[in-house]
């Protein structure tokens, strides 16, 4: 596909980070324009600027998040004017001379893809980043980030709170290959400062952390890391670009689990890294070649078409969320309910502060009275529309038991520091009616 060849970029609105985009021609599919804001392009290949307005031109000025979620990245196809991205399943791409190998930026497809490409370019746009790198799955995305940064002797300060794979790969993988690891709150950025040390080369954050769903004030301790010459890392899966942008608020790296909110539908896995700079985001890639975790095409073709509707999926899976809390803080058999959206949420100013428009996700945790066991029956006994099952962010609802599920390769010990219990419930909201959700829990609770 043609992506951004001979395109200028415009800027889009995203609450007040709007700037005016200073992205310059693309040379390369394989490049992607690279601004600080938002941005889609303001003519596709194949189509003409004329001094009136006519059918595949772009109109002037800002345009809204949600046209970006659609277009940002993707032009209609310069051969047959398909709308759609197509899908290069191809392993490799001939060269018409030995002189021009890569004049057309593909050789072959471990190393980068038409359609995966496409995709990155829409990422980074919707993050604001100089590039992004997508990978076969999450942890992929994470494996290659400490790859690209860590070496042995080196040091990372690493959130005590995050995805269980997370955790472990610090722990099993790269500790054994010499490098330190001090797994710290990050709700408080004087305690990552603290434990900071000359040979620290990552901080890595998770924010809201799965799944207690504690936030980091990204800002506070992108300045620590800066201060230290460190690198920050975040993984902002549970947050979206429609809560925060990790960038805009001083991260040099961003992570997201493209198999949660950029999915959304259960069908694929996949991860993707943003960067604030062309070397980092040229890092990543000559990584993810050493590895060889590229994403699939054809996942990142589906990618690319369920991204569109983030905006419309997210913000009603949000309004389920506040609405099931609330139901929740409400029921005698609850103990505690968790949601950043609630006014008894820990960190409320924080979530007010760093969440763009009161945008506070799908995403809730309780525990009921009874201790761990009430807990695992409710999880047990839950009927649909929620599924007992791993992963989040899908438009169906999911129940999850994080101590057996998604935090079980955590220590034990660990798990429970942060308060991850046997009968900890992870909730994610889909978009079915809120009513029936509530119902469900309702059943369930009322019986235990």
């Amino acid at each position: 596909p043609s992506l951004s060849l001979g395109a200028r970029c415009v800027s889009l609105s995203y609450g007040n980070l709007a700037q005016r985009s200073r992205c310059s021609k693309s040379t390369s599919a394989a490049k992607p324009c690279q601004s600080n804001t938002l941005a889609v392009p303001r003519r596709g290949a194949g189509f003409q600027r004329h001094p009136t307005t006519m059918s595949g031109t772009w109109i002037e000025g800002e345009r809204a998040q949600d046209t970006a979620l659609v277009h940002a990245g993707v032009a209609p196809d310069a051969a047959t004017g398909g709308i759609l991205t197509p899908i290069h399943q191809s392993t490799t791409f001939v060269q018409e001379s030995i002189d021009a190998y890569m004049a057309k930026g593909y050789s072959y497809s471990r190393t980068t893809n038409p359609t995966v490409a496409v995709l990155e370019a829409k990422v980074a746009e919707l993050e604001g980043a100089a590039g992004s790198c997508c990978f076969a799955t999450g942890m992929a995305a994470t494996v290659t980030v400490m790859s690209a940064f860590l070496s042995q002797g080196d040091h990372c300060v690493l959130t005590d709170c995050s995805y269980g794979g997370t955790n472990r790969a610090a722990r099993e993988l790269f500790g054994k290959f010499g490098v330190e690891f001090s797994f710290v709150d990050f709700r408080d950025a004087d305690a990552v400062a603290a434990a900071c040390r000359p040979n620290t080369k990552l901080v890595f954050s998770e924010t809201p952390a799965n799944p207690t769903l504690t936030l980091t004030d990204l800002a506070a301790v992108s300045a620590v890391a800066r201060a230290r010459g460190a690198l920050h890392c975040c993984d902002a899966t549970f947050a979206t670009p429609l809560m925060l942008r990790p960038l805009a608020l001083g991260c040099d790296l961003s992570l997201h689990s493209t198999t949660k909110y950029f999915d959304g539908h259960n069908m694929t896995v996949g991860g993707v890294v943003s960067a604030k700079t062309a070397a980092l985001a040229e890092r990543l890639h000559f990584w993810r070649n050493v590895h060889g975790n590229i994403m699939a095409p054809h996942t990142a073709f589906l990618t690319l078409q369920s991204s569109k509707t983030m905006g419309v999926r997210c913000r009603a899976q949000a309004a389920n969320a506040l609405k099931v809390a609330t139901f929740l803080e409400t029921h005698p058999k609850v103990a505690r309910v968790v949601y950043p959206g609630l006014a008894s949420f820990p960190q409320a100013e924080l979530a007010a502060r760093q969440h763009a428009g009161g945008f506070h996700g799908g995403m809730l945790w309780c525990e009921v009275k009874g201790g761990s066991a009430a807990g695992r029956r409710l999880m047990d006994t839950c009927q649909r529309p929620w599924s007992l099952c791993e992963n989040l962010g899908a438009v169906e609802s999911i129940i999850t038991c994080p101590s057996v599920m998604t935090h079980a390769n955590m220590l034990p010990e660990d798990r429970l520091k942060v308060g991850i219990t046997d009968g900890f419930i992870r909730l994610s909201c889909g978009v079915e009616d809120a009513g029936d959700l509530v119902r469900a829990l309702k059943i369930a609770l009322d019986a235990l």
